[in-house]
């Protein structure tokens, strides 16, 4: 009895932890789409938010092999590291949202300039068609949030699932 409840909670676990995984993996892949397929320029704000899933991904992988080898003590502390990980990237986005809809000014130093693609005996005709990029103006907005919004409910609930894939793995030692 005690092996199949251990089982049942290894489970839920490594569901959460592999849900948590592929979550993170989507959205990161579908910034990285907007960008490079739908032609949206990010802000630095935006760039740094990806912080968080660059780290998060490989971490809940070695994660869930922890959880899978029976070292359920390392995989729960990488769950609860990564659920902090997602918690302080929920607050970016919050704050990286904010100052797109004006609630508050972004830093001073937020603004990217596209990259130039001239010769340099071309560089003054050039600098005229540089794009800034502004973190306090939203690039896109579906269903009345920035991209910067939804990420701050993503990372929430990236959040919360790993904070559950932990509880899960710690219960079933």
């Amino acid at each position: 009895m005690a092996e199949r409840t251990s089982s049942i909670y290894k489970q839920q676990s490594y569901r959460w932890g592999s849900l948590c995984l592929f979550v993170a993996a989507v959205t990161v892949l579908g910034a990285l789409a907007f960008e490079y397929m739908g032609g949206f320029k990010p802000c630095p704000l935006c760039l740094q938010q990806r912080y968080a899933y660059y780290v998060a991904i490989p971490v809940l992988f070695v994660a869930l092999i922890l959880l899978s080898a029976e070292r359920r003590g390392w995989s729960v502390a990488l769950f609860f590291l990564t659920s902090l990980l997602f918690l302080a990237n929920s607050a970016f986005g919050v704050f990286h949202a904010g100052a797109e809809w004006g609630y508050w000014a972004p830093p001073a130093s937020c603004a990217a300039v596209a990259p130039l693609d001239a010769a340099p005996g071309n560089l003054l005709s050039a600098l005229a068609q540089v794009d800034i990029i502004d973190c306090g103006t939203p690039e896109l907005v579906i269903l009345g949030l920035s991209l910067a919004g939804w990420n701050a409910i993503i990372s929430l609930c990236l959040c919360i699932g790993c904070l559950k894939a932990a509880f899960y793995a710690k219960d079933g030692a």
